[in-house]
């Protein structure tokens, strides 16, 4: 056995659980661990603006491909404290994330000592696991559970927080003798699926709901794969949203309050039974009960047990990892399929193609200042099949989602149900890191932009090139909308006469100047018709000088985008699309 530092021994647990990519910031109580780090040289380490932009890297590296597991790293006190919006986004969305933090010695943790805080207390409720490691024989049994916890059941972050003295200690430790602990998910019984399955036969219009446990679990092709033998359209939810690709004929559109397409909303009030994968029921999605459960039967299937039966009881509940359900149900679909048992879904499956052919908002309008609708129409021309977007918060958020197109797995990054502002550029960036060859593209208002507009530099500091498109309207446009309710509009307008800036006309903040002055590259568009020129110049820029290129969309000040309380009440705010021209990228169009 060799006789190492604890924070050694630490470093080759990361290589070993395959976690290698970092992001962080380094200081006095941190510094031992960032001292194996470099010893270490496997290790490789994103220098953040902010501990909160590099608690949103290492959460958007780990959403970006199957198994990654992203590391946000900080010293004591305020460190960890930045840390806790992260957390909160990647356990509100079931993502894996570690963060470490340094802390003052062990014996001066009830002295409060300069930058100590409690805060394994603090993280206790946003995270899976956290723990202030206390003796220095617990540090690589930490590491392990902490990866375990990370990838059982439903997945998420956890937080180890470590004592100097305890990381300058050193212990007995041999990598070679350690062992990852397994991952332990439910499995769905043959039993219960032949139920479901049963269920879902006996309908007339059945729908899979398709949530984002589906793509944790690396189990799209398998939604696929089920939706076709069995020729059930599907409706995936915001977080599931790629899971089946936008243009395939079984995709129905997603539903909801805001993030939902019109055609998606009126075919599950067509449907009389529902089989949800990997959902949670979120309120965007399902608005009032009374109404989304209305004359409908529920199978929900889950990897966590304690949200079956959280929002409202289904008529059967299943805990199972999305995975291995679909796995199952397969194998039982295609032995009905040989024994020709399974009933003919095609006029209701062509019923939901009519209504998707038809049921648009318009797109195409020529007006200036810009529409954000066209922002969407021209993005979808703009950015092929193989793009990744990366949204959290706003009116840019919802829109887009009613508007763009995905068309894979992981090809919509969202922070779904926390949303914070100022995600995006993070969360970007570490996209960017974790999908080195993808062609990135994320979508901010003007508001989520200026969050965290630092971390820009971090962009161009490491060569992490993606195009963000802002769409500004000098507003708080999600919060003015809302404040109609109360027939105000207070406090939500940004904008003001820029004196170093009179060329942004009263729409504040001069962002052409400060992208370049942190080493990016920015594009402004006032006309909508110079949109494509600007999205083929921002792709030119991106590649030759490897930085994140902003594309500014100066917009409309006032927008409203549909929305509602309950699904069969959304309010259209904007003309709907009559004509196939109205709505020229819509998936399917009806002349």
């Amino acid at each position: 056995m060799a006789k190492m530092r604890t924070v050694d021994a630490a470093i080759a647990i990361l290589e070993k659980e395959g976690a290698t990519e970092a992001f962080g910031l380094p200081g006095a109580a941190i510094n031992p661990f960032y001292s194996a780090m470099k010893a270490h040289g496997g290790i490789r380490h994103t220098l953040a603006r902010h501990v909160e932009g590099a608690s949103h890297m290492a959460d958007g590296y780990s959403r970006a491909a199957d198994g990654n597991i992203g590391i946000c790293i900080g010293t004591s006190g305020p460190a960890g404290t930045d840390m806790i919006t992260g957390l909160y986004a990647s356990w509100a969305d079931s993502i894996p994330m570690l963060c470490i933090t340094g802390q003052a010695p062990v014996s001066k943790l009830h002295k409060e000592d300069f930058q100590a805080v409690d805060i394994e207390s603090i993280a206790k409720p946003v995270t899976k696991f956290a723990m202030t490691i206390l003796e220095p024989g617990q540090v690589p049994g930490a590491f392990q559970k902490a990866f375990q916890v990370m990838r059982s059941g439903r997945p998420g972050p956890v937080l180890l927080d470590l004592p100097i003295d305890v990381q300058m200690a050193e212990i007995e430790f041999d990598i070679d003798a350690y062992e990852p602990l397994p991952v332990e998910k439910p499995k769905a019984s043959r039993k219960q699926l032949e139920k479901a399955l049963d269920m879902l036969t006996a309908a007339k219009h059945p729908l899979i709901v398709a949530g984002g446990g589906i793509i944790n679990a690396g189990a799209s092709a398998q939604l696929v794969e089920l939706a076709e033998i069995l020729n059930v359209p599907v409706i995936p939810t915001l977080m599931g949203w790629g899971a089946i690709p936008d243009d395939h004929q079984l995709m129905a559109g997603m539903v909801g309050l805001q993030t939902s397409h019109r055609y998606g909303n009126e075919t599950f009030l067509q449907s009389d039974f529902v089989i949800g994968i990997g959902n949670r029921w979120a309120n965007r999605h399902t608005g009032g009960l009374d109404t989304y459960t209305a004359g409908r039967k529920f199978v929900h299937i889950d990897i966590e047990p304690t949200q079956i039966g959280r929002v409202f009881s289904p008529d059967l509940g299943i805990a199972s990892d999305a995975g291995a359900a679909l796995a199952g149900l397969i194998e039982l679909a295609r032995e009905r399929q040989a024994a020709k048992s399974l009933p003919d879904y095609s006029g209701w499956v062509a019923e939901c193609l009519e209504r998707k052919g038809s049921l648009h908002r318009k797109t195409n309008f020529d007006n200036v200042p810009i529409k954000p609708q066209r922002v969407y129409q021209e993005m979808n021309k703009a950015f092929g099949r193989d793009t990744t977007y990366v949204s959290t918060i706003g009116l840019s958020q919802i829109a887009g989602a009613q508007m763009l197109h995905v068309f894979g797995a992981r090809k919509w990054i969202n922070a779904g149900q926390a949303g914070p502002l100022g995600w995006t550029a993070p969360a970007a960036l570490g996209v960017v890191r974790g999908t080195p060859d993808a062609t990135v593209v994320a979508l901010s208002g003007d508001y989520d932009f200026q969050f965290m507009i630092e971390e820009l530099a971090v962009g161009a500091q490491f060569n992490l090139p993606y195009i963000h498109v802002v769409v500004n309207n000098s507003y708080l446009g999600l919060i003015r909308q809302s404040q109609r309710g109360f027939n105000m509009d207070y406090h939500v307008s940004l904008g003001f006469d820029n004196i170093n800036s009179p060329e942004t006309m009263g729409y504040g903040v001069d962002h052409i100047k400060v992208v370049e002055g942190l080493g990016c590259k920015a594009i402004r568009v006032e006309d909508p018709n110079d949109l494509p020129a600007a999205f083929d110049k921002a792709k030119a820029l991106r590649d030759e000088f490897k930085v994140p290129v902003v594309v500014e969309v100066i917009l409309e000040k006032i927008t409203n985008i549909s929305m509602g309380l309950e699904i069969n009440a959304v309010n259209e705010f904007e003309e709907l699309a009559e004509t196939a021209a109205d709505a020229p990228t819509a998936i399917l169009v009806k002349a």
